[in-house]
């Protein structure tokens, strides 16, 4: 409704939610002005939201944070997963505050205006959170204006014409341009990052980006490999002409039906060659459907940092970080994919592996940031493969 007057906000709001069934939900702006449409999601991590709004997985995404002090240890350079941010703003219950961390170098609404990324504080991320377990993840639009000036028919308008995440790529939105070599390890107290030097003789992996966090690629160094990053467009011959020891296939948002369209064609030819293989997240769910499985939109995804997951073959249970709004249907495994995890909350799958070939996926985050450590023990399987 173009000529509609704008709406007036409670007094002191200067943000609001606008969903797609005409809710407003109100609250204090922060970050940079203006506003953005795209899918609205929760995640129950109570820490790591620099790296949680700069994942590549969160695009085209509003989160919703359940812990409500975000922002209270500030912002630093060092904890990101890309370049910029990719989540496009985040709802929260609190106001920011001024930070409580050593590492801090700025403030974290300061950080979110720098990077163009809007913010919304006082609200009830309970009643939200409910809601979207209840009604399923809304399309929905995040704005902030000073004034308190918002023509709310005009965003519920905005809201209701996007049309969601089914049949989006985005990966190659949020995929490197162009190879390069990855040599850097995890992060340590005191030290910052390590460095590995760029050694012919470890085994080498070419990794192809959908999406990549890049802890994912400083545990592949830590394990023992050296990196190529390709980008999700790479063909089959440009991945062999790099003579790789081994392939792995990152995470990354959208749906994994539209990316497959160009993506696993080439990972079936990848598995013609008997290299080991390993796919995370997104990549999970590419290597599924290029062995003949399917894929289906979730309810409500998810999203945390505490996310009990089973190994089947011992019963351990492993604590893990998740970000997915898709999941592999395990009814449509062929018969040579062996289901290796479930989901403890609902029971959903969580990897496999296949018995023919040596390839192996997880629909979770191993690389841990943020997140619990148990499961980095899968870069320690994936290049100990390939030795």
């Amino acid at each position: 409704m173009a000529n509609a007057k704008p709406t007036p906000a409670p007094e002191g709001a200067t943000g609001v939610l606008v969903l797609a069934d005409g809710t407003a939900i109100w609250g204090r702006g922060f970050g940079a002005e203006g506003q953005a449409v795209g899918e609205v999601c929760f995640n129950t991590a109570m820490t790591g939201y620099q790296e949680v709004m700069t994942d590549p997985s969160y695009a085209a995404q509003i989160i919703a944070f359940t812990f409500p002090h975000i922002g209270n240890v500030g912002a630093n350079y060092e904890d990101l997963e890309a370049d910029n941010p990719h989540a496009l703003g985040c709802v929260v219950r609190e106001d920011v505050t001024d930070p409580s961390n050593f590492r801090a170098v700025q403030r974290f609404d300061q950080w979110m205006r720098a990077n163009g990324r809007i913010g919304l504080s006082g609200v009830d991320t309970r009643a939200l959170t409910r809601r979207i377990r209840e009604q399923g993840a809304p399309n929905g639009v995040i704005a902030h204006h000073a004034d308190g000036a918002f023509d709310i028919d005009a965003l519920v308008e905005q809201a209701r014409a996007w049309p969601g995440l089914e049949g989006m790529d985005l990966a190659k939105e949020v995929s490197c341009r162009q190879m390069y070599r990855w040599s850097g390890g995890r992060w340590q107290l005191g030290r910052g990052y390590a460095e590995h030097p760029d050694d012919e003789s470890r085994p080498h992996v070419v990794a192809i980006d959908y999406g990549s966090k890049r802890n994912i690629f400083r545990n592949l160094a830590d394990a023992g490999a050296r990196v190529t990053v390709l980008p999700a467009t790479a063909s089959y011959e440009e991945v062999m002409a790099h003579a790789p020891d081994g392939i792995f296939l990152s995470n990354g948002p959208g749906d994994p039906a539209a990316t497959g369209e160009y993506a696993v064609p080439v990972i079936r030819r990848l598995l013609e060659t008997n290299l080991p293989l390993f796919g995370i997240c997104l990549g999970h769910q590419l290597l599924g459907l290029a062995v003949g499985a399917k894929t289906a939109k979730m309810h409500q995804g998810h999203r945390g940092a505490n996310h009990p997951v089973k190994r089947l073959e011992d019963g351990r249970v492993e604590i893990t970080s998740m970000n997915h709004g898709f999941a592999v249907e395990r009814d449509t495994l062929p018969e040579n994919a062996r289901e290796t995890h479930i989901s403890l909350f609902d029971g959903s799958n969580c990897g496999f592996e296949l018995t023919d070939r040596p390839a192996f996926s997880v629909q979770y985050h191993p690389e841990a940031s943020p997140g619990p450590q148990d499961s980095t023990y899968l870069f320690e399987k994936f290049v100990g493969r390939l030795c």
